[in-house]
């Protein structure tokens, strides 16, 4: 396609989750859209999980659930289980169910992407009335990122890890070799589905994070520890993104993880931009600023707090890590889920944390406070995760 003539209403750059949601409801509503992604018919492979009662109504929850976990645990100082169900989903599924409709879907890479034009590779414009950038999180120096390595192993071989239980959202025991003033890092097990369950050794968020060979290293002194077997062509999972979006702004209005919708403590993204979808897409059928309809000031004020948090778990001293998610985990669930997952009240959000530092120890309320304070800017990398 060579043309310098408008195509569509909208055009959304990426595929991935965030994007072909986009496209999948833009089109549902009406709109005429064409997508461009370098590889738009290949699988995504990383595992997405959510809270369940994160994904929006229009999506049938257990259609898109590869593995629902009603009461998953936390290990931190000790055991909690917690009472709000979590979903792992199942990207094939989800893929179907975010079905293109009418969306005209070209194979390409975007070389130049404006506000209502996409030039790409081989020299082919398109031009719509807006386009919508959605390539995933953007890699720059010096921001926060998290990373994990995991291996999938059956249901039998995790059994020494699971226990009783059916996943573990953050185990924080120290049999992971680690040195008590080294970075920490979590294991986090969880099934997929089919009799498959991912181990992974966590680094929740780090500028940078931990390393692909450190993580593998603890994982596998971990997993020796508590007896799984490890195949040696085991399936594995490596995972490294940033948490935070680069500070520039950028002419050209984005949506996912690309636009920092993504919780900068966790690195979950994908339940939320699904449920953001609908608001971007009104905002598009009305001719409104897409931007300042996904950013309300309420939302705003919720990603400062949270970058409030981020900055904590920066500068928490590796031996106070469990204490502090102690006082997080022994929050009510709904001062819990404000934190996670509210988007949109600053005021719950606020308690949480207030609430946090009250149940903290005074080491952990002394980070908790000097976090406040955004002009230091912290040079030590890394702290915890989920996803």
């Amino acid at each position: 396609m060579t043309t310098h003539d408008p195509v569509a209403d909208l055009a959304v750059v990426g595929l991935g989750p965030a994007g072909r949601a986009l496209a999948h409801r833009a089109t549902a509503a009406g709109l005429d859209v064409v997508a461009v992604d370098p590889h738009p018919d290949r699988r995504w492979t990383p595992t997405y999980a959510t809270w369940c009662d994160e994904l929006p109504g229009w999506l049938d929850a257990h259609a898109v659930a590869a593995a629902r976990v009603d009461r998953p645990r936390v290990w931190t100082t000790r055991e909690h289980v917690l009472t709000r169900p979590y979903c792992v989903l199942d990207n094939d599924a989800l893929r179907a169910a975010l079905d293109l409709g009418s969306a005209r879907v070209l194979a390409g890479t975007a070389a130049e992407v404006e506000p209502d034009r996409v030039i790409l590779r081989d020299g082919s414009r398109l031009r719509a009335r807006q386009v919508i950038d959605a390539r995933g999180a953007q890699p720059a120096r010096g921001l926060a990122e998290q990373t994990a390595y995991g291996v999938v192993v059956s249901g039998e071989a995790a059994v020494p890890v699971l226990g009783d239980g059916e996943a573990w959202f953050m185990d924080w025991r120290a049999d992971s070799g680690a040195a008590p003033d080294e970075t920490p890092s979590f294991l986090y097990a969880v099934p997929l589905g089919r009799d498959r369950v991912l181990l992974e050794e966590t680094c929740l968020v780090g500028r940078p994070g931990l390393s692909q060979e450190v993580l593998r290293t603890r994982l596998e002194t971990r997993l020796r520890a508590r007896r799984v077997p490890l195949a040696a062509d085991g399936e594995r999972e490596r995972v490294r993104f940033p948490v935070q979006v680069p500070r520039a702004a950028s002419a050209v209005a984005t949506f996912g993880a690309r636009a920092g919708i993504m919780h900068p403590g966790t690195g979950y993204s994908v339940a939320a931009s699904l449920s953001a979808v609908d608001v971007l897409v009104g905002a598009i059928l009305d001719d409104d600023d897409p931007t300042a309809a996904l950013w309300p000031t309420a939302a705003r004020a919720v990603r400062g707090l949270r970058e409030v948090g981020l900055r904590a778990l920066l500068r928490l001293p590796p031996p106070l890590t469990a204490e502090f998610f102690e006082a997080f985990f022994d929050l009510p669930a709904g001062r819990q889920r404000a934190y996670l997952s509210e988007r949109a009240d600053p005021v719950a959000v606020g308690l949480a944390m207030a609430a946090v530092f009250r149940r903290a120890p005074n080491p952990v309320r002394r980070t908790l406070a000097r976090a406040t304070l955004p002009t230091i800017n912290p040079r030590r990398g890394s702290r915890p995760r989920p996803r």
